[in-house]
């Protein structure tokens, strides 16, 4: 198979990061740096930055309700990073980010080839957050943000909210920019005070305490499948 193909099938990383590695000239077969289109062999070796990257079967799909403080990153050298905070048996890496300021569900996996599809914007993919601001809003503050309000350049698409009482709300987004709903409340003068996610496609948090993990469930696996493909 492609050398892209292996460290996507082996868990290492995103089809992106793959070839972003090998024009970089930070991946060997065997003794040689490849190249982008190299097949790796039956018996041969692949290396990332002189470490072995061994091709594990098993697909790994977990949801974790990532506490306050925790960094979506798999760069183990970041204080507080999520790699260590869940410190699983295999190698994953998490499905998008939460900041660091805020909690909720969080998929990871060791399957780079589901990544992207869940990621890509238009695929419409729903992710619903609990969202706290600093101060009391009214309806036209909804109705403004549902419509898609200009956070720097960038007009966010139709979205969903409802309200759950003076300064709370949920909103459900079909994209996922950075730092997308604070940007959105202050672009109309509020202040994020807490976001939680609760809900990714048909997954839901549930009942998941803050800082535990589980894999996702056969049935909600089977529908994310059916959503991304």
């Amino acid at each position: 198979m492609r050398i892209n193909k292996f460290l996507t099938e082996s868990g290492f990383c995103s089809r992106r990061q793959a070839d972003k590695l090998i024009t970089e000239k930070q991946v060997k077969i065997n003794n040689n740096v490849a190249s982008l289109g190299d097949q790796v062999g039956e018996g041969d070796q692949v290396f990332v930055n002189g470490k072995l990257v061994e091709n594990k079967n098993k697909r790994i799909y977990i949801m974790y309700n990532k506490p306050r403080g925790i960094v979506c990153t798999t760069d183990t050298n970041e204080k507080d990073n999520i790699i260590d905070a869940i410190k699983f048996r295999q190698r994953i890496f998490p499905i998008g980010r939460l900041d660091k300021d805020s909690t909720g569900l969080i998929f990871l996996t060791n399957d780079g080839n589901i990544v992207n599809k869940i990621l890509r914007a238009e695929n419409g993919h729903e992710k619903e957050y609990w969202v706290n601001v600093d101060k009391p809003f009214d309806e036209d503050f909804l109705k403004i943000m549902s419509q898609g309000v200009d956070i720097g350049g960038y007009i966010t698409k139709p979205c969903k909210l409802k309200r759950v009482n003076k300064s709370t709300f949920l909103i459900t987004l079909t994209e996922g920019k950075n730092r997308q709903i604070r940007r959105m409340c202050e672009s109309l003068n509020y202040k994020v005070r807490h976001l939680k996610r609760l809900r990714i496609m048909n997954v839901l948090l549930g009942d998941l305490k803050e800082g535990r993990w589980k894999e996702i469930e056969p049935k909600d696996l089977k529908k994310i499948f059916e959503l991304v493909n």
